[in-house]
């Protein structure tokens, strides 16, 4: 039987608040990390231990992959590597892909890259991903995180439901306003701003699910992003793919 506690979620600012919780003849204690749904989840969601987890596990796909490259295709390769690294790597990405942390990770993805094309360490292996037709770590982020946003537009607003100003930005998801980089950080925020920064020919077929899907690929194949700065960096001139 598992024992029973609780985590407290606290920003970097606030201190912990003294509370204790009890149960019939106990204490449920209050811990600084739990797993929860296979995520590894801390007070202050930096998800430092998730990665740390996801870290062996992608080193130990690697080390598979290059025991096996010798005498397996590329083709075979690939397959390895979405039935195994993909699927670790992309598990609940849209809560910590956007985190410091990533990094670590996309830099294991960018081995794995090398590993599957004999690409020496130190190359850039943009050009590579494009090739492949693998979606980078940040750009996995953001289309695992717009997915989710088609899905679930329910939990969303756009900003003509919001107040009746006809501005061009009435077709936009309303974002919050708020000073707090948790919460700007977080799926909701982080969803709403990814999408309304997206092109209209990608934005228009948002209804249209498996149409969708395919364009957000096609343009995040293309441009290969190695962060999300650079997706909000791109102008309407590099739209076209």
């Amino acid at each position: 039987m598992k024992k029973t506690h609780f985590l407290q979620f606290l920003t970097k600012q606030r201190n912990r608040l003294n509370i204790q919780i009890t149960a019939p003849d106990s204490i449920i204690p209050n811990v600084n990390s739990t797993k929860f749904l296979g995520l590894t989840m801390d007070s202050t969601l930096s998800w430092k231990g998730h990665t740390r987890e996801l870290s062996v596990k992608l080193n130990k796909a690697c080390y598979a992959v290059r025991t096996i490259k010798s005498f397996t295709s590329l083709k075979a390769l690939k397959t390895v590597y979405f039935s195994y690294l993909h699927s670790i790597m992309s598990y609940g990405v849209i809560f910590w892909g956007n985190s410091c942390v990533s990094k670590d990770i996309f830099k294991i993805q960018k081995r794995k890259i090398r590993i599957l094309t004999d690409t020496p360490g130190r190359d850039s292996c943009r050009h590579l991903f494009k090739q492949l037709k693998i979606l980078t770590l940040p750009s996995q982020y953001i289309y695992s995180l717009l997915i989710f946003v088609v899905k679930n537009g329910n939990l969303f607003s756009f900003n003509s439901e919001v107040h009746n100003l006809h501005t061009r930005l009435k077709n936009d998801l309303h974002l919050p306003s708020t000073n707090l980089t948790l919460v700007q950080m977080g799926v909701l925020y982080s969803g709403s701003r990814i999408f309304n920064h997206l092109p209209l020919q990608i934005k228009n077929h948002s209804g249209n699910l498996k149409s969708f899907k395919r364009k957000l690929k096609n343009f995040l194949v293309e441009h290969a992003l190695y962060s999300l700065d650079e997706f909000y960096q791109l102008t309407p001139s590099d739209w076209s793919y």
